[in-house]
Order: C-alpha cells, then sequence, then structure tokens
C-alpha cells in the first residue's frame, strides 16, 4: 500500500501548479490532503479512479482536510466528534478492513502562542481519539502536526524555542504520541537524517535556502512496524509552501 500526505495550502491554487501531474504519476493507494480551503461546491475536479472525501471549515477559505483511496473504505467518520473542534474540518477517518487511515491538520499555536491552550486540549483529544481508534485495529494517521519534533527537524532550533510550532509544549505532546506507540515512520528508516524539511517559508528565499521545519508526518501503530517498507519527504514537488510525504507498505 502506498500513501502520499500533502498539505496544499489552498488545492485550487495547487492544482494550477502541477498537483494532479504529481498525483497521477505517483499513483498512490490513498492520498490525504490538509488544508484545502475549499467548501463542498468549490472543489476544482474529480480524480477518477478514487473514492474522494472533503471535510471542509464552517469558515470559508480556510483549514480543511481530504482523502482520495482507490478502495472503498467500511466506514467513514469526519472530525473526532468534538464540536469545539470539528467545526474547522482537521479530521476525516476512513476505516479499512486492517486499519484505519486519518489525515489530520493540527491548529497553530500561532503568533506569540494565542493559540497554545487551546492547541494542548486538541492535542489531548486527538491522542485520545486515536487510542481509541486502535482499540479496534490499527492506524495511520498523516499530514501537517505543525510541530518540528526535534531539533534536528527545523534549520534553526535555537532562534525558535518560543515559537509557535517549537515550544517544548507542543514537543513533549508529540513525545506522549510517540511513547502511546505511534512511529514517526520517516526516523523509523532515518533517525539521524537531517536537513529533511517538509515546509518553507515564502518569506527570505527559504526554500532556495532549504531553511525548513520538518511539520508533515505519517505515523502508524506499533502493530504495523514489521509492514513498513519505506518512507519519503517528496522536498522537490512544488506547487505549496509544504512538500508531500509518503510511506509505502508491504
Amino acid at each position: 500500500m502506498k500513501l502520499i500526505s500533502w498539505n496544499v495550502n489552498g488545492i485550487r491554487a495547487c492544482v494550477k501548479k502541477g498537483f494532479l501531474d504529481f498525483i497521477q504519476k505517483e499513483n498512490a493507494d490513498i492520498v490525504c490532503l490538509q488544508e484545502t480551503k475549499v467548501q463542498e461546491d468549490q472543489i476544482p475536479f474529480n480524480l477518477d479512479g478514487y473514492y474522494q472525501y472533503w471535510n471542509s471549515a464552517q469558515k470559508k477559505g480556510y483549514s480543511g482536510t481530504a482523502i482520495f483511496s482507490k478502495t472503498e473504505p467500511v466506514n467513514i467518520v469526519f472530525g473526532m466528534g468534538k464540536e469545539e473542534h470539528d467545526k474547522e474540518g482537521r479530521l476525516i477517518t476512513l476505516e479499512f478492513e486492517k486499519y484505519y487511515v486519518v489525515t489530520v491538520y493540527a491548529p497553530n499555536s500561532q503568533r506569540g502562542l494565542a493559540r497554545l491552550d487551546y492547541r494542548m486540549q486538541w492535542e489531548d483529544d486527538f491522542l485520545n481519539y486515536l487510542k481509541d481508534l486502535e482499540s479496534t485495529k490499527p492506524v495511520i494517521f498523516c499530514g501537517d502536526l505543525n510541530v518540528a519534533h526535534q531539533e534536528i527537524d527545523l534549520k534553526n532550533p535555537s532562534s525558535n524555542r518560543k515559537n509557535a510550532g517549537f515550544t517544548q509544549e507542543e514537543r513533549n505532546k508529540f513525545n506522549e504520541v510517540i511513547r502511546k506507540g505511534f512511529i514517526d515512520t520517516f526516523r523509523f528508516f532515518y533517525p539521524d537524517r537531517t536537513e529533511a524539511y517538509t515546509w518553507w517559508s515564502y518569506m527570505f528565499n527559504a526554500r532556495a535556502n532549504n531553511a525548513g521545519w520538518r511539520i508533515d508526518y505519517v505515523c502508524v501503530s506499533e502493530g504495523l512496524k514489521n509492514q513498513l517498507k519505506r518512507a519519503v519527504i517528496y522536498n522537490d514537488i512544488l506547487g505549496s509552501d509544504h512538500c508531500p510525504v509518503g510511506l509505502e507498505l508491504v
């Protein structure tokens, strides 16, 4: 099984920058998107060969997620059953015979950490949601988690310790995800690789200088460890300020 995840930072703009060419070339079994920024009547394409599921935020032009799957799922769930989180369209879960697949767009703690308290509550509720799923079958979750876990996951750790995405509070929450049995699949294959980023600011020629952050992940339950085949960061693919990430299972 081949899975691709991508924060497209607006699917309509990304389509104009080669999105469909990339998706068709890679021919993944499952494609997970974040920050789609569309309502259902604004979806700019119909992707042949895939079942498509979209979860839009109530606020237009904001947030949003999608999953495309070649196999029809057993069940589909939008959100995690908590209104304070679900109005922003940040979560879709597809249930398949052997595992769940979750696409997630975690809230940004924002400038001045204005939303850090909310982010902490989201983290607790999301982890509880994942563990509830896992009590039934293994879980694959992927997306923009809006946190660089380790110092090697961003170009300038020392100057970002109090900035959104690299606070100790956010990193501790990801530590808890790992302690609870989930595997960061890229680090499973490449525990020490540096300069492996998935997001770059549009300012200061950040992408040209590879001054980025790794904040997009594919994580799996421990029960899928023996099926891990390959993890990839498609850092040469443009179209968004994020690049796609992927996972293959045997």
